[in-house]
């Protein structure tokens, strides 16, 4: 029997869902219960629920004069208390979103505001928050092909355009992640099985751990980010298999230092197994010497991973893609989009240079991705992730590349980096801040400096505080949101200036701040703690 469409019937077996849920026990009225496409009604209902949410985000958070409203930790456990997360009756839903606006929407950081700079936390397109709609409301599941027909092929087909961006071949392959922690450690966890296969002939997959997984050693720079840590305690190497490279004046790997770290582990009958370069340290965008260290990875039989979490999207731009040179010679490569590609967390990639070894993760389910329908050549994405369950995140980039195209991303990227060269010359020109480094990406790190101390004070102790309590008070006051960071035992403060709206007048704003304040606790706590 062929199925019926809609003119012959099809859907008669379909109810408006107000007339088809049973009534409550005592009478009491139902809110109504709506799926979308299953009545007219639901779909009036999805349009005023989208239409009530867009105004409670308008109202309550995109119109905010300040980055943050201010609020502390305390304010919003008190205010939030008064919301019951599961009350026994339902209520109308617009005036459960206006709810939500006053206490959380209004106390959330507002990222396309100028003065939020503290973290790689990027004001999202446009464009993609209405990819968001079509994702939520579509609700694919990207595991198997038969719960997301399309939305597989055209990951997939967004994968291989990315793969050729970074200058793999027509071998490569990748998958959509959450983000850079997942895609290094999916990029480790490669890294270990392939390993234990091709030196040891050994399936961790099958076998667990082999004997000689206590020498595993991984390299990276002293500055690399956590989750290369992390990754190596989840994948059951423990902290101890992470070995510390020195970096340069440049904060990039000392490529010198690498050959005497790889020297004493081979001195130490330690087996390295994998080398991760940075591309865009979190604190000052330091990109490792990509070229120097595949020379080494080939020369160690080395897997090399990049993350490229930050600075990968510098593959978009033709003015500063060459920072990026020899990336095309790592064996993956982590690389997000809600950083420096303006899209609604979470969209990131895992990009692998040769695809065949995704075979050393692939798993099948009879129920999910059996083995026949590989071999029928339906792609079922679960083959090459660690997540089952997971978002269609690569329409995000899809849409907002053809709405903007690769120019203009290169032109916002290129922006920012141009913003941050000029704002390091204001702060290196002012006599009350102190530069730390010239910035490769978009990240400044400064810090301020106070006229003396208390006397009996440590003055570098003096100073950390009163830079802490200039990035406290600015965040209580919600006139602007900096990150604070440490160099050796210095803090410092951090822009990151992601928004490419903001201009040199913003930050200049924001830094005149920053030494009104430097100077109001240096004279209203001389003995005390100014961050108090």
């Amino acid at each position: 029997m062929r199925p019926m469409d809609e003119a012959e019937g099809g859907n008669q077996g379909l109810r408006p869902l107000s007339q088809g849920w049973p009534a409550n026990p005592d009478g009491r009225e139902r809110p109504h219960i709506a799926f979308l496409g299953d009545s007219v009604e639901s779909l009036l209902a999805y349009r005023s629920a989208v239409t009530a949410a867009v105004d409670a985000v308008i109202r309550h958070f995109a119109t905010q004069p300040k980055p943050y409203s201010g609020a502390g930790p305390r304010e919003l456990a008190a205010t939030l208390r008064a919301l019951e997360p599961f009350p026994d009756e339902g209520a109308d839903l617009e005036s459960i979103l206006q709810e939500i606006g006053r206490a959380v929407l209004q106390h959330s950081v507002v990222v396309s505001h100028p003065a939020c700079v503290a973290h790689l936390h990027c004001p999202p397109l446009t464009a993609a928050l209405a990819a968001e709609v079509l994702i939520s409301a579509t609700n694919q599941s990207m595991d198997s092909w038969d719960q997301s027909p399309a939305a597989t092929v055209l990951e997939e087909q967004t994968v291989h355009w990315l793969c050729r961006l970074a200058g793999y071949d027509e071998r490569a392959d990748g998958v959509f992640t959450s983000g850079g922690t997942l895609s290094n450690l999916m990029g480790l966890l490669l890294a270990r099985d392939h390993y234990a296969r091709t030196r040891l002939n050994w399936r961790i997959q099958t076998h667990g751990l082999p004997p000689e997984a206590g020498r595993f050693r991984i390299l990276c720079s002293e500055v690399a980010h956590f989750t290369v840590r992390q990754s190596a305690a989840l994948l059951g190497l423990g902290d101890g298999a992470i070995v510390p490279v020195a970096t340069d004046e440049r904060r990039r790997m000392c490529p010198r230092a690498l050959d005497r770290r790889l020297a004493e582990i081979r001195a130490q009958d330690r087996l390295p197994i994998a080398l991760v370069a940075t591309a865009g340290t979190t604190d000052f965008g330091s990109i490792d010497s990509l070229p120097a260290l595949s020379t080494r990875a080939k020369a160690h039989g080395l897997w090399l991973h990049v993350d490229a979490a930050y600075g990968g999207a510098l593959l978009l731009s033709s003015r500063h893609r060459a920072k990026l040179a020899g990336i095309e010679e790592a064996d993956s490569i982590a690389i997000d989009f809600h950083k420096l590609c303006y899209q609604p967390i979470s969209c990131g990639a895992f990009l692998l240079r040769d695809g065949s070894r995704f075979d050393l993760m692939r798993l099948h389910a009879d129920y999910l991705n059996p083995a026949d329908d590989e071999a029928a050549g339906i792609p079922h994405l679960v083959t090459k992730s660690l997540q089952t369950t997971r978002r269609f995140d690569a329409l995000k980039l899809f849409v907002s590349m053809h709405h903007l195209g690769r120019r203009a991303f290169a032109d916002m990227l290129d922006s920012t980096i141009a913003l941050a060269t000029d704002v390091a010359r204001l702060i290196a020109a002012h006599p009350s801040l102190e530069l730390a480094h010239q910035p490769e990406l978009n990240a400044v790190v400064f810090r301020y400096l106070p006229g003396h101390a208390p006397a009996g004070a440590d003055r570098a102790a003096w100073a950390n505080r009163v830079n802490r309590g200039i990035r406290t008070a600015l965040l209580r006051s919600g006139q602007a949101v900096l990150a604070q960071t440490r160099v050796v035992d210095l803090t410092y403060l951090k822009l990151t200036l992601l928004n490419p709206r903001a201009t040199p007048a913003h930050i200049e704003g924001i830094l005149d701040m920053v030494c009104q304040l430097g100077a109001q606790l240096e004279r209203a706590a001389p003995g005390g703690d100014p961050a108090a």
